[in-house]
């Protein structure tokens, strides 16, 4: 069987055309760089009726030019992915072949796109997001990683081999090596290579976006919920409660965060179990959150508001109790017959680390906004109308902090994602075989200036992560500026 090459036979007819057009994008975007310090940024043509008319001259049609061809590198991807899902094996090489296995991501994202655009403008600020390019461009390559894990995660798709299976002969082979002798219903090729211990680079890097999906945005969401319950209060009574809470947050932001994480994931902190009662401290502010909420929502209501808040206390007190116990550990609550899930040591540390060392940063924001907020008529209004002070809190003056904590939120899974590979790359918290995306890169750098695909892939991929992030959060930012 024959090794596959990048673009098989197609790109001998299309491969040509995507190197000119990507050749005249780069020198567009180089004139427009230049263009932007030589040519004059507008000119003014007076009119004989004495209007005026502005010309950016050479500048707009520059820009014009690096659109176009923009559009034209994105149409050239496109038929790439088209030909190579519809396409056998081969024809479209390697590209063909890993487009073909991400046929339900493709999927996806067409139908959420085509479904976003079609309903915008009644789903608020989310579907403002689809009147900004960059937005969009940065919500493509989140989705795209989240629906990856998902398919990966919940329907084991996409992945051709599992992603800690070694086969013979396969080490540090180079992409699109086929397997000497593949059994029946085996994929018949490494797609991305081989690694120095002979596994797939390309399951490796599919399995490793679902760590990364589970972990940093759902760290993030507790971090939060930590920092806006301990916020609100700080920023709206002060006070003393103001004073020692700024406190706290100051004392763990003056850590450096490297050597906190270094603390909280080393062996001999966690056989003191010091993490599990972390994990049993913070996990519980999203209980209190949420009875807050409720409460003061329906406090006028009494019965709605009680059974409301027993069946969702039943429930999240029951997830709470599944998540800090585990058996073995320092802490084990629930007899196995009702623990709904074990969650592994080395990601309850990680996930824990994280919450720590982010809560303190979202506690600011919030007390800041609070702060700025808490003067605003609207809650001068509620006051005179008698609300509590926690529904003006969560009711009135949060919903109006939405925006930067929104932008703020899809920045700090970026932050949280790099920490993430951080920490594996220094074999902290994960286990070793983990084929989370920092494990892989560690892995592949020791043999980097001979094979250097096995860390390639996975720094790609987190690098195409965290810039859909930050983009995205850009494109809110836009957006929100407008409301």
């Amino acid at each position: 069987m024959e090794p596959l090459t990048w673009t098989g036979s197609f790109g001998g007819i299309i491969d040509p055309v995507f190197q000119l057009v990507a050749l005249l994008f780069l020198i567009a975007v180089a004139a427009q760089f230049v263009g932007a310090y030589v040519f004059a940024p507008v000119s003014n043509q007076y009119n004989a009726d004495g209007t005026i008319t502005r010309d950016r001259g050479a500048n707009a049609k520059i820009a014009t030019a690096v659109r176009t061809l923009l559009l034209a590198l994105c149409a050239l991807v496109v038929v790439y992915i088209v030909v190579g899902v519809f396409s056998p094996v081969g024809t479209v090489g390697i590209v063909g072949a890993v487009a073909k296995q991400f046929s339900p991501v493709w999927i996806a994202l067409l139908a959420t796109f085509l479904l976003s655009i079609s309903y915008k403008r009644r789903l608020g600020l989310y579907g403002k997001l689809f009147d900004s390019t960059v937005g969009m461009i940065g919500f493509a390559f989140v989705m795209f990683w989240t629906y990856t894990a998902f398919f990966v995660g919940v329907f084991d798709m996409i992945a051709v081999h599992d992603p800690l299976s070694q086969l013979s002969g396969m080490k540090n082979k180079v992409p699109g090596t086929p397997l000497r002798s593949p059994e029946e219903g085996q994929y018949a090729y490494y797609l991305l290579g081989g690694d120095n211990l002979a596994r797939d680079v390309f399951s490796r890097m599919v399995h490793g976006s679902v760590i990364v999906i589970i972990i940093a945005p759902f760290a993030t969401l507790f971090a939060f919920m930590v920092g806006i319950t301990l916020g609100l209060p700080a920023g709206y009574f002060g006070g003393k409660l103001d004073t020692f809470l700024s406190f706290l947050a100051n004392l763990v932001l003056a850590f450096p965060v490297i050597l906190l994480f270094y603390l909280l994931v080393t062996p001999e902190i966690v056989a003191t179990g010091i993490p599990n009662y972390m994990a049993a401290v913070l996990f519980v502010f999203p209980i209190i959150f949420v009875t807050v909420l409720l409460n003061s929502r329906f406090y006028t209501r009494p019965h709605l508001r009680t059974p409301l808040l027993a069946g969702v206390l039943l429930v999240m007190v029951w997830i709470y109790l599944s998540a800090i116990s585990a058996p073995g550990t320092k802490i084990n609550i629930l007899p196995g017959a009702i623990d709904l899930f074990n969650i592994n040591s080395g990601i309850l540390v990680v996930f824990v680390s994280v919450v720590f060392v982010n809560a303190p940063t979202v506690f600011r924001i919030v007390r800041g906004l609070v702060l700025d907020i808490q003067t605003r008529d609207y809650v001068a209004a509620a006051q005179t109308r008698g609300e509590g002070p926690w529904y003006i809190m969560l009711w009135e003056i949060l919903p109006n902090a939405r925006g930067p904590l929104i932008v703020d939120f899809c920045l700090r899974i970026g932050y949280t994602t790099i920490l993430l590979g951080t920490l594996g790359f220094f074999g902290l918290g994960l286990p070793p075989e983990s084929p989370d995306w920092g494990t892989t890169i560690n892995d592949g750098r020791k043999l980097l200036a001979i094979y250097p695909h096995p860390a390639i892939v996975p720094a790609v991929s987190l690098l195409s992560l965290v810039l859909g992030l930050n983009l995205l959060a850009d494109g809110l930012r836009e957006e929100s500026l407008r409301d």
